[in-house]
């Protein structure tokens, strides 16, 4: 299983989570291996080119397999060079800033950001995290600058350290903000997340577009053999069925897709209309990769 993300991160957690799992209905080990760079691009890139016999597999997800088609020019196709394996889980995203920021809530935050134009530093981990990060900065009327960042741990040590200001952020960093390692100021879903009640939605505060839950899913090589894609699917939904996988992914913010949604088809269909929802948006916010 290549995981386009440093190991430590909570994309790599969920694939090692889930990876271990599927040793017993395979037969055999699953073995991780991590292939951080370019947005997840050259991990991809390395899955698109593998043997199609089922023995090699890719965790992706929102960023590596839709909004990446958006952001880079790939010597592949997001949509159409894999084979969908299925859906793992999905998660909110949460606006994380430094701990010696001076707001105390999102409403002060963004009045401080507007004060302080293009001082701020903001972590940028992933296409997706690009993506939320640029819709916040324009919904809140903010200016900020964009620090890119192999991946999460980094990103999130140096939020720890004072060397950035915000960064958005998977749940499984909230026991940080409960040792008063850093704050957290908001959730991009639609309703307040479980394992932080006092946190509140950016839709409360009226930026109704920053809902955006980020989702996780494994693929193969296209043209992996349907009996293949078959036993690799059922293998995933033993797995994601386990009460210990789904309480480890709880414990790390993450919610394994219900049942009927875990099949190859329900993942392509996701992939398209996230790809239809979130590119025109990516071309009209002018992003680019960096």
């Amino acid at each position: 299983m290549i995981i386009p993300y440093p190991a430590g991160g909570p994309n790599d957690a969920v694939g090692r989570v889930v990876a271990e799992r599927m040793r017993a209905p395979l037969g055999q080990a699953v073995i991780v291996e991590n292939v951080g760079g370019a947005n997840g691009s050259i991990a991809i890139s390395r899955a698109a080119r593998a043997n199609p016999d089922g023995y090699t597999i890719v965790l992706g997800g929102m960023s590596t397999h839709v909004l990446n088609g958006a952001f880079y020019s790939l010597p592949y196709d997001v949509l159409n060079d894999f084979a969908a394996v299925s859906p793992l889980a999905t998660s909110p995203t949460l606006l994380f800033g430094r701990k010696t920021l001076p707001a105390k809530n999102l409403n002060e935050l963004i009045a401080w950001l507007k004060a302080n134009p293009n001082k701020a530093l903001a972590g940028i981990t992933t296409s997706s995290i690009h993506l939320v990060t640029a819709s916040f900065q324009k919904e809140s009327g903010t200016q900020f600058a964009f620090v890119p960042y192999r991946g999460g741990p980094p990103a999130m040590q140096d939020l720890v350290a004072g060397q950035i200001d915000l960064l958005f952020y998977s749940p499984d960093a909230l026991p940080l903000t409960r040792a008063g390692s850093i704050k957290a100021f908001a959730t991009t879903t639609d309703t307040r997340v479980a394992l932080a009640p006092d946190i509140p939605t950016f839709r409360e505060i009226g930026l109704l577009s920053l809902s955006f839950p980020i989702w996780n899913a494994l693929f193969a090589p296209k043209g992996t053999p349907t009996e293949i894609i078959d036993r690799l699917n059922a293998a995933n939904v033993e797995a994601l069925a386990d009460p210990a996988v789904q309480s480890r992914l709880a414990n790390l913010g993450w919610e394994a897709f219900p049942r009927e949604q875990q099949t190859p088809a329900a993942l392509t269909a996701m992939q398209k209309a996230d790809a239809q929802k979130w590119w025109p948006v990516i071309n009209e916010l002018g992003i680019k990769a960096e």
